[in-house]
């Protein structure tokens, strides 16, 4: 069901995709509706899916932070770029759950995770969060690496970060690799592990239930 190497290459796939038609969401599989996948190749394009949609967030989310640290914007513009950086975050949490999520029903399918194995601390859900991440990292370090007007060297040191970023990613995914095969044969196991942000709930941020009982006493 998981297969590391499908990840990462659905990453570059669709990060390419994705520049090349900003503000379009081409070549996002489709997450299958209804009761479940009827077949294991259904279950796999539906996973695939939803590993999309988690890598689109992040996508998101690093372009709209780069908004943030354009020179001279203005204060409004800002403001508006910090609630949509909370926003685009909130959801990146949530669809790196929602992978772990999926995950845990699948296995449990099969009697798994064994409930004796060897508790790993990291979730495949965060990994692929981090996964997706060096993507883009990845991607944009090639593009200055490859910027026909970078003053002298800068080729130089973009290729020398590429190669640690290339070797970060391969390292990670084989313990993602791992961590999956341990969970299949009951020699490992992970747990979903909740996020549980508190910025975005007006019920658990002060910042915003209390300026929100001010504004109904004024």
């Amino acid at each position: 069901m998981l297969r590391a190497d499908a990840i990462v290459d659905l990453h570059d796939k669709l990060t390419r995709v994705w520049h090349a038609e900003p503000g379009a969401h081409p070549g996002m599989p489709s997450i299958a509706r209804g009761r479940g996948p009827a077949s294991t190749a259904d279950a796999e394009a539906d996973w695939l899916a939803r590993v999309a949609r988690q890598h689109r967030a992040n996508f998101d989310l690093w372009h709209i932070e780069d908004e943030a640290r354009a020179p001279g914007a203005s204060d409004a513009a800002l403001a508006d770029v910090k609630r949509r950086i909370d926003r685009t975050n909130q959801l990146r949490n949530d669809l790196a759950e929602e992978l772990d999520r999926w995950l845990m029903e699948w296995l449990a399918t099969q009697g798994l995770p064994a409930a004796s194995a060897p508790l790993h601390s990291e979730s495949p859900g965060l990994m692929i969060d981090r996964l997706s991440i060096q993507a883009l990292k990845i991607y944009h370090t090639r593009e200055e690496a490859e910027r026909p007007d970078a003053p002298e060297g800068h080729d130089a040191r973009n290729l020398e970060r590429l190669a640690v970023l290339n070797e970060q990613r391969a390292d990670l995914a084989g313990c993602l690799e791992a961590l999956w095969q341990g969970t299949l044969n009951g020699t490992r196991r992970f747990k979903l592990y909740r996020q549980l942000k508190m910025y975005n709930d007006p019920l658990l941020n002060p910042a915003i239930y209390r300026k929100s009982e001010l504004d109904a006493e004024d």
